[in-house]
């Protein structure tokens, strides 16, 4: 099952997700609708929080930052319950995106290197440390799961000349090619 992404605007984007335990309801098939989601959208990694879901889970697929980098990149990962322990090192610059923000790619500061720990999609519990891009990618879906979106990472002038265009974003005023939740579009009588 293919999931809408809701859009910038939605209040679902700003809560804090809740953490879910081993029985919530068709869990498998929920991580792989979300895989199948992710990639129609052309993403690379999904939080349940933007398929309108406020709980604690993300799902990563990095291959594609692989001819970005010049180097083969195989990360795929399903994190539940997601507590990020510790950010560390110079912020590095890095053009991010957002299925629930779309047309708009901006530089954003982040730390290269991570520790969080998850369960996995077995719910084995996981304690690890990342670095480079795939940090970045779990750092911004991590920011889904506290109600955070790449744009706040921006300068306030930035996010200034950005409001026309996020405003359109909440009013469907935006090309994609994949099925979205637009919070303040307007409906046809």
């Amino acid at each position: 099952m293919v999931f809408p992404i809701v859009a910038f605007g939605h209040p679902n984007l700003r809560k804090i997700a809740v953490d879910i335990d081993k029985d919530y309801p068709d869990l498998d098939n929920l991580i792989e609708s979300m895989y199948e989601s992710m990639y129609i959208s052309n993403g690379v990694g999904l939080a349940a929080p933007q398929i309108n879901k406020s709980i604690r889970l993300f799902t990563i697929d990095a291959t594609p930052f692989s001819e970005e980098a010049a180097t083969e990149i195989e990360f795929k990962e399903v994190f539940i319950n997601a507590k990020m322990i510790e950010e560390s090192g110079d912020k590095w610059p890095f053009a991010e995106g957002c299925l629930s923000v779309p047309g708009i790619n901006e530089d954003v500061m982040r730390s290269p290197n991570i520790r969080i720990q998850y369960y996995d999609a077995n719910w084995e519990f996981q304690d690890k440390e990342f670095d480079g891009v795939i940090a970045r990618v779990i750092q911004h879906e991590y920011d889904h799961l506290e109600g955070k979106l790449f744009v706040d990472h921006l300068s306030g002038l930035r996010k200034t000349m950005l409001k026309g265009k996020l405003n359109d974003i909440s009013k469907g005023k935006v090309k994609v090619d994949y099925r979205m939740i637009f919070p303040k579009l307007k409906k046809k009588r």
